[in-house]
């Protein structure tokens, strides 16, 4: 997204930003996006089903800059932690909308003031797919998280390296 070109929104504009874009792994300009937008009331949501990771790793972490200004948030687990494909993970700075847009309801469905589960998630009958992302997590750890994303990075930049070679004829 170009911040030179980005429109005059309002509060009922969403603006959604890349983080690791899933064909070039571009990242947004997310902290002067999120400036912008807020700065005319829009709501500013993260897409980041690979690039959300980086922040985890502390020499890719400044591509994330500026998410935690964002409004909500959206990474996929299964792409780097090899988990189950549908271990999608949603994040929002408010909690009734996250809800309100997640909710399902019927006369037949009861509810009560405490969490109820099928309100947070758009599946409304699921398996636990929480416990895969907790599980890698927990065995990764901080350290091993930060190192599967910068050598996987390593690995991407010298297949592209390889890709060019072989283009260029070197």
């Amino acid at each position: 997204m170009r911040l030179d070109a980005f429109p005059v929104v309002d509060e009922r504009t969403i603006v959604c930003v890349q983080a690791g874009n899933v064909n070039s792994g571009a990242f947004d300009p997310i902290l002067e996006i999120c400036a912008r937008a807020h700065s005319y009331g829009a709501w500013v949501h993260v897409d980041g089903a690979f690039g959300m990771w980086a922040a985890a790793a502390p020499g890719r972490s400044h591509l994330a800059r500026g998410v935690e200004d964002a409004d909500s948030w959206a990474t996929d687990a299964h792409k780097w932690l090899n988990v189950p494909y549908d271990s999608g993970l949603v994040f929002s700075r408010d909690a009734d909308a996250l809800r309100k847009a997640m909710s399902v309801g019927g006369a037949y469905l009861a509810q009560d003031e405490d969490r109820v589960p099928y309100q947070y998630t758009p599946d409304f009958s699921r398996r636990a797919r929480g416990i895969e992302v907790w599980a890698a997590l927990r065995q990764l750890g901080r350290s091993g998280l930060a190192d599967l994303i910068e050598r996987t990075c390593r690995y991407a930049g010298q297949f592209a390296e390889g890709l060019r070679a072989q283009a260029t004829g070197c």
